[in-house]
């Protein structure tokens, strides 16, 4: 039998994984309500953001649907679910922001010190083009996209170019664009707008301290705009001890390094948490 490669699970799929077994094994039956983000985040052991990427990722697949003030419901499939090997390539939405928010904070802080009017001039130019265009919407993210690579053009450096943008256009992938959709609107991008101003302000005044404290506020709140409640914590549960932790799910090679290195435990056990 051929060797096949190892695969270190981002620890949000293997809670969709476990979700998604339970679902096929009928102990969630179509029409029923999975327990809420917090009482499979207690299950889990793992944070209720990761939580939120399993049944978003679930969402996309057309296993669940999210009801806002309901709950998260079982469906029937309307077509075949997204292959797991498709999925095993798509970063989760949180995953992105944290990434964006160690990276994008420095270059804004080092955009501050380096910066000249010509680099400022093009940050405010996507800055005024963003505070003319509808959200959300496909212009809106273009925009979007031009105020940050600005940023990181200011620094003379084409790989962090490159990477704050293709950063950035993982938004465009299923699952951050399902999770925006439940909470970006025309208040949401408002208040971002003021965060990009602070970014820019900060910059044209050549604050490095006050440009990296910006930008990680920024990508901070944008965090929490998409962890906000669902409306559903009043949602019946399921019987204690249903779901197993995702770090018990499953046991990689030791040649592989699992995300948040998930540990084997003992049902009931602490857990490290993502």
């Amino acid at each position: 039998m051929p060797l096949e490669a190892v695969e270190a699970r981002r620890l949000y799929r293997q809670v969709a994984d476990q979700l998604r077994s339970l679902i096929d094994s009928g102990e969630y039956a179509v029409g029923s309500r999975l327990p809420t983000e917090r009482e499979l985040a207690e299950q889990l052991k793992v944070s209720r953001p990761t939580v939120r990427e399993a049944l978003i990722a679930l969402e996309v697949e057309g296993r669940v649907r999210i009801r806002v003030g309901s709950g998260i419901y079982v469906i029937e499939p309307a077509a075949p679910a997204m292959a797991v090997p498709a999925a095993a390539v798509i970063e989760g939405p949180f995953e992105l922001l944290r990434a964006r928010e160690f990276l994008e904070s420095a270059i804004a802080e080092q955009a501050a010190r380096v910066a000249t009017k010509d680099d400022v001039a093009r940050i405010d130019a996507a800055l005024d083009a963003m505070e003319n265009v509808a959200h959300p919407g496909e212009a809106s993210m273009v925009h979007d996209r031009a105020f940050h690579v600005a940023i990181a053009g200011s620094l003379g450096n084409a790989v962090l170019v490159r990477v704050v943008g293709e950063l950035f256009d993982q938004r465009l992938n299923p699952y951050f664009a399902q999770l925006a959709h439940y909470f970006e609107s025309p208040g949401t991008w408002r208040t971002a707008l003021d965060e990009h101003r602070a970014v820019r302000d900060a910059i044209a005044a050549h604050d490095p301290d006050a440009a990296r404290d910006a930008m990680r506020a920024h990508l901070v709140c944008s965090q929490e705009r998409f962890a906000q409640n669902f409306g559903a914590e009043s949602a019946a549960g399921s019987p204690a001890g249903r779901v197993r932790t995702a770090e018990n799910q499953a046991k990689p090679a030791k040649s592989a390094k699992p995300e948040r290195a998930p540990k084997t435990q003992t049902k009931g056990g602490s857990a490290r948490q993502r």
